[in-house]
């Protein structure tokens, strides 16, 4: 197999500042640890988008390591890139299926059916930029467009924790403790801890809040009693997929965010490697597709090539696809632990809300950070309606419905943006 052929760099070339490029690999030891550097990145976005859609965090797990191999397979082991939960579903499912923020969602099964048409409508896009390349999607979906989209799915999930993760006003404080924690992780540490800095400030929060709860009596004290009798090997809990005319048109607009996200990372390991991942780009699509697809016929969500695995790459200079492979595998196996996922459920709900304000608040921002990247001009009014309209109507959860079928929120705002851009950008102006 042509994909599995890695050359082997000794770690020297790493001393000297050197890179490993993707069909290099370090030896497996080294390998091995990054691959688990690489769950670790991925892990506390991987297993929040489940918990705040009420989906099993154990199948989350399991399918972004089987949809990493998969993505690794379809691109010919070329493109260096993890497969983890996409936070571009969270809003479309919790319309799709009124899901009140805690526990088990009883409507999963509409939600798996609106990511399998996303999946497929993803690989379809994949497959038609494998055939005539990318100029027409960068043509639809210039940065202000894009940039607005992101933005919105951030602005539009901010509600959540708000609202409905915090009972009380002790729960309110808790989430400002844990917020303060992640940003003085971010700020104040340095190395490994500072990738972490979700995960660590989790852990912190979580602390915190043991202390207040279990040891003075403030709140609703954890309960380490399912963790303990979990078993440590058994399977997720798998669900099927419901195919509902009205949640698939919902859900699998998202294809455009995702195309959106997997372009952004590929032009960044671009960039980075100094290899050029465009030939690559309809493989990737169609990776990324299928590997939602499989996700969402087993009960997982709809996964992305992931930006905090390409923060990792861009930190450590090593973009091996055979550190994705370890990763992919490891993944896997923290799939069928059962004691995994009750560790997970364990997280307090104001804890999980502090840290949600603070990844919504993320993706916020990195929406207006694609803005200043491609140095949008806001003195353009083309651009300046585009992105002002798109961040209201998807904050404002503006709907429109055609018949029985109500596009919502993140749809319209992804589609108004697209077409009002689309729709302006014809006439042309002195400053373009």
């Amino acid at each position: 197999m042509g994909m599995f052929n890695w050359t082997e760099k000794s770690s020297a070339v790493l001393s000297q500042g050197g890179v490993i490029a993707p069909d290099e690999r370090l030896p497996w030891p080294q390998t091995a640890a990054m691959g688990v550097q690489h769950v670790i990145a991925m892990f506390g976005a991987t297993i929040l988008a489940p918990l705040l859609m009420g989906f099993d965090p154990n199948v989350a797990i399991l399918m972004s390591g089987i949809g990493t191999l998969i993505f690794f397979v379809v691109t010919g082991g070329k493109v260096p890139s993890y497969l983890g939960s996409s936070f571009a579903f969270i809003g479309v499912v919790i319309a799709a299926t009124a899901y009140a923020g805690k526990g088990p969602n009883a409507n999963i099964g509409v939600a798996l059916g609106g990511i399998i048409a996303c999946g497929v409508f993803y690989t379809l896009i994949g497959a038609i930029v494998q055939a005539v390349g990318t100029g027409w999607i960068e043509r639809f979906m210039p940065p202000v467009v894009t940039g607005a989209v992101v933005a919105v799915i951030g602005l539009s999930l901010a509600g959540i924790p708000i609202k409905t993760m915090a009972a009380s006003n002790f729960d309110s404080w808790m989430q400002v403790v844990t917020f303060v924690s992640v940003a003085l992780v971010a700020v104040m540490t340095r190395g490994m801890v500072q990738r972490l800095l979700i995960l660590v400030g989790l852990v912190v929060a979580t602390l915190i809040y043991a202390v207040l709860t279990n040891g003075l009596g403030l709140g609703k004290p954890v309960d380490l009693l399912p963790i303990v009798n979990a078993a440590w090997v058994g399977l997720p809990g798998f669900a099927a997929p419901v195919f509902s005319a009205n949640a698939m048109l919902l859900i699998a607009p998202v294809a455009i965010i995702l195309v959106a996200e997997n372009l952004g990372h590929l032009k960044a390991v671009t960039a980075m490697t100094g290899k050029n991942m465009d030939p690559y780009m309809g493989r990737a699509f169609i990776g990324d597709g299928i590997a939602t697809v499989v996700s969402g016929a087993a009960g997982g969500t709809g996964v992305t090539t992931y930006a905090e695995n390409i923060g990792v790459m861009a930190a450590t200079k090593i973009y091996s696809t055979a550190v994705f492979v370890i990763a992919g595998l490891i993944a896997v196996l923290l799939g069928f632990s059962p004691k995994f996922g009750a560790l997970i459920q364990a997280i307090p709900l104001p804890v999980m809300g502090g840290v949600s304000i603070v990844v919504f608040g993320l993706i916020a921002i990195a929406g207006a950070k694609i803005w200043v990247d491609n140095k949008v001009d806001f003195s353009d009014n083309k651009n300046l309606l585009v992105a002002a309209i798109t961040l209201v109507l998807g904050t404002g959860d503006f709907t429109l419905k055609f018949g029985e079928f109500a596009l919502g929120g993140i749809g319209t705002a992804t589609f108004g943006a697209i077409l009002l851009y689309a729709l302006l950008n014809r006439k042309p102006t002195a400053k373009s």
